[in-house]
């Protein structure tokens, strides 16, 4: 076997520890990271009764997801900053530093005083601490998976770093037994008063073995290279970020893949698990440990597209499932609807639910400091029930002057013109109609939660690793092919940033954006949009723009 480049440089190989100990403790290390960070949407409907209950339902939860996104705004802001310190300083002692910020922020958590205890500044402290997590993510996966890297034998990148690939799936896993458990220990209503801190509590134990773990590690063999030489950077982020040689490598990468990659991930586990939840009404449990199964029997194949990647390249893998998940996204989630909630299905399809209203005097239902309470025109009484019951409905424009109408198949139900009415007669209104609302949707067949007994779950289970087996083919490659698109003395930092931004931004807003679209139109399908218009941009412009890169070496 040959032992050196064809430029006569010696190949590396993994020396002075056990390839498994690299693999292994880097990736352990990140799953408890990735464990800290998804807690908090997992148990979103609770932080959304616990710290946002000075607004109305259907806000508080967009907040509850709107701060759980901030967590991913700021990541690249963290790859900035701890990928600076990384080319510099080295790669072991940056995600030590970023382990510890985000193991004490999450237990800070667990102690946070409620909206009811200290006011409005439970949410404001909950949100520093969500910026916190995601300053520390955006520090951890570059280094882990730089690392991983640059110990990797030439030909089994793409393998090597599917394991730090995976961590992000096992690490929410975890999160989802580790809150199952609780749940079925505890019972649902101490779960929801008190149990829901427990999750983010023990997390303080995980910090002391993921500290433990990383320690065992020694320095970057490529990094302690350019040390010894002193060839490191002193300027990384000039260098990424100054020079356009690097820099459209930088925008490429971002828009080219991870862009795609970043919203497949998060609409096929994140959106999907609150699409069970909070549009089919299936209840949190069960949601949990039927998206548990899925993400347990799709995990290995991160491996094994890794691994393909090796053979074949990471660019068809990684745009292939973008344009997959592009196709198949509105086909997947309507199955989904038929197999976990086939009341809601059936009644959708014998008894459509329309609101014809005229559309100015219609208020989007998002109220940003929870003074709102949407009784100022019939529209809005109509519209505020229905987005409380998370029933699609399609809109019809009616003339000025026009007072809205909710049809529930062949049934028309018109709202009170509630500009005409004040005080108790409005509130009286309001609640007769909201009561005629019910009884029409119940009449039609509209469930008010997903029967579990009725829910198809071998089908539900499918469609989730389904969904799942499209996160595995973009994310198993992903580090891979950052690594290799950049020098090693500027690797940390230009690999960092197009990650985070991607899967901050682009990814990390996709539960809030499509759920706010959905509230938008009404319709539960069209927060769908988001993802497949990025995921098909991405396809396109991977196409156009973004080089393979598997067979190249990464030791310059």
């Amino acid at each position: 076997m040959a032992t050196t480049y064809d430029d006569g440089q010696p190949k590396r190989s993994v020396t002075g520890q056990n390839e498994k100990l690299v693999i292994a403790a880097s990736s352990l290390g990140t799953v408890f990271e990735w464990y800290d960070f998804y807690l908090y949407g997992l148990l979103a409907t609770y932080i959304s009764a616990q710290f946002f209950s000075g607004v109305n339902e259907t806000t508080g939860f967009i907040f509850a997801l709107a701060a759980f996104a901030a967590g991913f705004a700021v990541r690249p802001f963290g790859a900035i900053v701890f990928g600076r310190i990384g080319d510099m300083v080295g790669r072991k002692n940056t995600f030590l530093v970023t382990m510890g910020i985000m193991g004490l922020s999450t237990f800070a958590v667990g102690v946070l005083p409620n909206y009811a205890s200290i006011g409005v500044a439970a949410p404001v402290i909950l949100l520093v601490l969500r910026l916190a997590q995601g300053l520390a993510l955006g520090g951890e996966y570059g280094g882990a998976a730089t690392y991983v890297a640059e110990h990797a034998p030439e030909g089994k990148r793409g393998l090597y770093t599917s394991w730090i690939q995976t961590t992000a799936t096992f690490g929410l896993f975890a999160a989802l037994l580790v809150v199952i458990g609780f749940r079925f220990a505890l019972g649902e209503e101490a779960f929801a008063a008190w149990g829901w801190r427990l999750p983010f509590l023990i997390s303080i134990f995980l910090l002391g073995v993921s500290m433990w773990i990383r320690l065992q590690l020694n320095e970057s063999p490529v990094f302690q290279k350019m040390k010894d030489e002193g060839t490191t950077s002193k300027a990384p982020l000039t260098e990424a970020f100054g020079k356009w040689g690097n820099l459209r490598w930088v925008i490429i990468a971002l828009l080219g893949a991870v862009m795609g990659q970043a919203v497949v991930w998060y609409a096929g586990q994140f959106y999907a698990l609150f699409f069970l939840e909070k549009t089919l009404r299936v209840d949190g449990a069960t949601a949990n440990i039927l998206i548990a199964i899925a993400l347990a029997l799709a995990t290995p194949f991160f491996v094994f597209f890794g691994w393909l990647s090796d053979k074949i390249g990471r660019k068809p893998i990684i745009l292939g499932g973008c344009a997959l998940a592009a196709m198949t996204y509105f086909p997947l989630f309507g199955a989904l609807t038929n197999a976990a909630n086939p009341a809601l299905a059936a009644a959708q399809a014998s008894a459509p639910v329309t609101i014809v209203a005229y559309k100015p005097e219609c208020s989007f239902q998002f109220d940003p400091v929870g003074k709102n309470k949407f009784d100022t025109s019939s529209c809005d009484v109509a519209k505020t029930y229905m987005a409380k019951t998370g029933v699609s409905y399609d809109n019809v424009e009616a003339a000025a002057g026009t007072p809205a109408v909710v049809r529930i198949g062949s049934v028309s139900l018109t709202a009170p013109d509630a500009a005409t009415l004040a005080g108790p007669d409005k509130k009286a209104a309001i609640a007769a109609y909201q009561a005629q609302l019910q009884a029409g949707l119940v009449d039609a067949g509209y469930p008010a939660k997903a029967d579990t007994a009725k829910i198809n779950k071998v089908a539900v289970v499918a469609i989730l690793w389904a969904l799942a087996m499209l996160v595995t083919m973009v994310y198993g490659p992903i580090a891979a092919m950052l690594v290799e698109l950049f020098p090693s003395r500027i690797r940390y930092t230009s690999m960092s940033l197009p990650y985070h931004i991607g899967n901050g931004w682009f990814g990390g807003f996709l539960p809030t954006t499509a759920f706010a679209m959905v509230a938008a139109t009404g319709n539960i399908y069209y927060g769908l949009w988001y993802p497949v218009v990025v995921a098909a941009a991405t396809v396109v412009i991977g196409l156009l723009f973004l080089p393979e890169t598997f067979k190249r070496n990464i030791d310059d």
